[in-house]
Formats: C-alpha cells, structure tokens, sequence
C-alpha cells in the first residue's frame, strides 16, 4: 500500500485515470465510475439482496468450476469462494454501490461484484485490498464469465427466490377467501350485473369466486416461475462459450445446483438463451394480471362495504384508521383502495419490462437493468400488498346478514327465482305493479295471497344453489 493508509483511503487506477476509496470499502475502480456516471435512481443493486447473493452464487460456483478445470489455483478459489459466502450471507452490503439502473447492460454490477470478491479474496490471503496481487476481478473471479451470460443468470435465480414469499402469501390470500366463504355460505345475496339488480346467490358463493381465482393466480405463477430455471450461464459474451474451457458449463451448473438446492440447467439453445428475454415478459403478465385481479376483488369490497348509510354497506371492513382530516369519524376503505392503487405501478412496471425485452439488439439484449427494477418492483409491491390486504382486510371482514337479505327480498330479482311457480306473464305483471307503485315486489305477492315471505324466502334460498351436479 502507499501513503494513502495514513488517510484511510486507497488508489485505485485504470486507463481514465486515478480514483480515491476509502479504506473500509472493497469496490473498486470499475464500481466508481458506474456509480459517477449512471446514478440515477434511488436504489442501489444492495436494495435487493437477493441479486446480490445470486450474483455470488455464480461467481461462487464458477471459482470451483474454474478450479476444477486448471485455470485458477487451490488458494485463489478457496478465497474467492469464502468471500462469495460472506456476501451471499449479507455482509459487505456498503460495498455495493452501483444503481440498481444503471445503464452500462449490466457491466457496472457485474464488476461491481467481481470487486467486491476480489477485495475481500485478497484480504483473506493476507495482501491488500485494491493490489489483485493474487486475486483479480476480472483474470480470477470473472474468468470463464462475461456480464452478458452472468446478469441475466443472476437475475433470473433472484426472480426466482423473490416469487417464492408471493406465492405463498397468494396462498394465504385464498385460504383467507375459503374460510369467508365458508362463513358466509348461509347468508342470501342479491347477485348483480352492470351495477344493476339480477339473480339471486349466497355471499358465500361470491367468496369462494375469490378464493378461486386467488388459488390459480397462485398456480400460474408457479408455473412461469419454474421457467426461470433455464440460465444463459456458460455462453459468455454471445453464445459460444469463447473464453470458457469446454468443460466449464456442466461443472458450474453441477456447483450451482449444489449451492442453492435448485436444478438449474443449461438451455437448450445458447444463443436463444442470449439473445431473448421473453421469460420475463411472462413473469411481468403474470404479475400484472396477478394485481389487476386482487384489484377487481379490492374494487367490489369498496362497492359492497360502501356507506355505511348512502351505500350497500353488506360488508363491513376492519376499521384500521381515520378517513379523513375534515369529516369526524368518515372510515375510508383503505386496503382496498391500496390494492387497487399497486395494481396501477404493476401494470406500468409490465409497459417497461415489455418495452425493454423487445428493444434487445443482435446477441444480447443490454436493458437488462430495468427489467431487474421493474420485477423486483412489481413483486415486491404484490408480496407485501397481498400480505397486508389479507391480514388487515380480508381476515377480518364481516358481513351484515340483514342488510344482504333485505336488498335481495326487495328487489326486482326475486322475480326470476318465482317464475317457476308463478309464470312469465304473472310474475311480470306483479313485477310492473311494483315498480308503478314504488313498492318492493315481496310485499305485492303476499298482499295477493299468492304466496306468503316464508315460501319466498325459501324460493329464493333454493335458486342461489348451482342447477349443474
């Protein structure tokens, strides 16, 4: 080291010029100039932790690949690989300083990365951080690798890991919407379409449609998820695996499986692999109409929940804070409104991630950065939306059995459930009367003897149950 000690700090040089880094840091050269140049955003590649223990899982998989095939020695692969498993467990995460957006394609993370290891390589070798005097970013911890086949490798195993905690709380969300069903399977709804009064049903019914759709968002995700496990890495720059010995790629895939406990394999064209991003349009479909529907469900409980007196008011959502700082004790739907809100920054997310897949060039697509953002983004937002709009909504929401009764007793759609009985033309008659007289149809059928409201409530019970076995 050189005079720079007495100060804290250290210099680093490449073919720009000279940089100064503190002592305490283990980026180097490569980092600072993607963070000086591509600073753009608010998050660095450290806000998800998931890349950047993906990221060490392959260059932790590529030293031992690497080691097996002659080209890095025992010490520098030991090194390496211990400084990939104190990253992968969270340490050192003030090192990495690159913009989750930046726009070098990927370089600047990766070298970020390879940085970092380095450094701390050469820290467990006894040498200096910032001399690679044994370990090397790019002659040791990136040999065998380029960006183009690690980043998108990377991202694809931090997706992975990131859907997981969505998929579950989706789970939870339609165990949720079961036991509402359940809870309210005794309870008569008036059904509606276009906003207007239609058929009969039972509010339980409406809470198993949720259930159901909730139980195959989860599913669907599931499948694209499984997709991720197909990974560019092994194709170095373009597809080819110039700069890789020829046994490289079944050794790091044999390692990665090994690290993560996940099967992870080769693809079967490399440079399909390189080239195109579609995977990740689906997992963005998937998560936009992932919030698009809970939006749709979130929507109709503020329909069902509204008033308490001008509106529906058949629901009755968990009070979980003031609705207002001029009307005294106005409770707004909250959660809902949440859900529906995240369902908007989801679907811009998916515009994004659209625009960057189509807009690769030739050999690789370089706006890999943002569809990390984007992602990440959406599912983040999902995980902690669902988690929270099960918990502090859907757990706990009531329904007001008099009030879902009343609304269907004195609509215009206990007519169709009394055709049966009474016929087309009579019921017609009775259901013109009623709207003539501004009067609920129930009361004109008891006041014609034709039927009393015992045998038309249980009209009503009988044609909310399903026709078909």
């Amino acid at each position: 080291m050189n005079s720079t000690e007495n100060t804290q700090t250290r210099f680093e040089q490449d073919y720009i010029g000279q940089v100064t880094i503190p002592l305490d840091k283990l980026y180097g050269v490569n980092s600072v100039r993607g963070f000086d140049n591509l600073k753009v955003s608010t998050q660095d590649i450290a806000h998800y932790p998931q890349l950047i223990t993906a990221f060490a899982q392959c260059k932790w998989a590529a030293a031992l690949a690497n080691f097996d095939n002659g080209i890095i020695k025992k010490n520098q692969c030991d090194a390496i690989v211990l400084a990939c498993q104190e990253i992968a467990s969270g340490k050192f995460k003030d090192s990495f300083i690159v913009d989750l957006l930046e726009g070098s394609g990927g370089t600047s993370t990766n070298m970020n990365v390879n940085e970092v290891i380095a450094n701390r390589a050469q820290q467990h070798l006894n040498t200096p951080a910032g001399s690679y005097e044994i370990v090397h970013p790019n002659d040791h911890v990136n040999i065998s690798q380029s960006t183009n086949d690690v980043y998108p490798a990377a991202l694809k195993i931090a997706t992975h890991t990131l859907l997981g905690p969505l998929v579950s709380e989706l789970k939870k969300l339609g165990d949720s919407f079961k036991s509402k069903s359940e809870e309210f399977k005794d309870i008569l709804h008036l059904g509606r379409t276009c906003l207007q009064d239609a058929q009969p049903m039972r509010l339980g019914q409406k809470f198993g449609g949720y259930a159901a759709l909730t139980f195959r968002l989860a599913e669907e995700l599931e499948i694209v998820r499984e997709k991720l496990t197909t990974l560019p890495l092994g194709g170095t720059a373009i597809g080819t695996g110039f700069g890789a010995p020829a046994e490289y790629r079944s050794a790091v895939y044999k390692y990665l499986n090994e690290i993560t406990d996940i099967k992870y394999q080769a693809p079967l064209d490399p440079f399909d692999a390189m080239q195109n991003m579609d995977v990740f349009s689906r997992i963005s479909g998937e998560l936009r109409t992932c919030s698009a529907s809970l939006a749709k469900i979130a929507s109709d409980l503020t329909i069902l929940s509204s008033g308490p007196v001008g509106g529906l008011g058949e629901i009755i959502l968990p009070e979980v804070q003031a609705g207002s700082s001029i009307m005294p004790g106005k409770v707004n739907p909250v959660i809902p409104m949440m859900m529906i809100q995240l369902s908007f920054a989801v679907i811009g997310n998916d515009v994004a991630v659209a625009q960057a897949v189509q807009y690769g060039e030739l050999e690789i697509n370089h706006f890999e950065p943002v569809v990390t953002s984007r992602i990440f983004d959406s599912i983040t937002l999902l995980t902690n939306g669902i988690q929270r709009f099960n918990e502090k909504c859907i757990q706990n929401l009531k329904a007001n059995k008099k009030l879902n009764e009343d609304h269907l007793l004195n609509s215009m759609a206990i007519a169709t459930a009394l055709v049966p009985m009474l016929g087309y033309a009579q019921v017609s008659k009775l259901a013109r009367q009623s709207v003539t007289e501004s009067r609920p149809l129930i009361q004109i059928i008891e006041e014609s003897g034709l039927l009393d409201k015992e045998a038309i409530l249980t009209i009503a019970q009988k044609s909310s149950l399903p026709v078909f076995k």
